[in-house]
């Protein structure tokens, strides 16, 4: 049965979720995700399931536009296209260690603003980590500085 189905029977659809773009938020194959089909267009911030590919996606809307939305992951840099027909549903909740936030709770809206308010910070820091990876493999040390940066970890 497809998400679609759920959806439309159940009216909720609730999944663990796989993939890492939403993390810190959501961890891969640990929380769950509540998602109720949306009511009107969505909001900045609201996280969207859509459709991609035949694939499902679960990203945050940064932008709405007149006749689609810019949505990211909050662990990516690259924001996609999504018309309103392409989305499935909308997060309302979702539970951690046995915990349930709702995404209209105002601690978990803080997060979100701030989240969002680092991404240029965030950006910066992903750009500064991939030179420092292509220097060090293009010099020929990168495995020493895995192993370095593995050691470094596990104290």
């Amino acid at each position: 049965m497809t998400f679609e189905e759920i959806l439309a029977r159940d009216g909720i659809l609730v999944y663990k979720t796989r993939g890492r773009s939403m993390k810190p938020m959501l961890r891969n194959n640990r929380d769950l995700v509540v998602i109720a089909p949306p009511s009107g267009r969505l909001k900045k911030y609201d996280i969207a399931l859509y459709k991609r590919n035949g694939q499902y996606v679960l990203h945050r809307v940064i932008a709405v536009r007149q006749d689609h939305y810019l949505i990211r992951g909050d662990n990516t840099f690259v924001l996609e296209k999504v018309s309103d027909a392409a989305v499935i549903g909308i997060l309302t909740g979702f539970q951690r260690n046995g915990t349930i936030y709702a995404a209209d709770n105002p601690h978990y809206l803080r997060y979100v603003r701030l989240w969002n308010l680092l991404y240029p910070l965030r950006f910066a820091v992903n750009g500064c980590r991939k030179f420092a990876v292509a220097a060090a493999k293009k010099a020929g040390f990168l495995p020493a500085l895995k192993r370095l940066l593995r050691h470094g970890q596990n104290e």
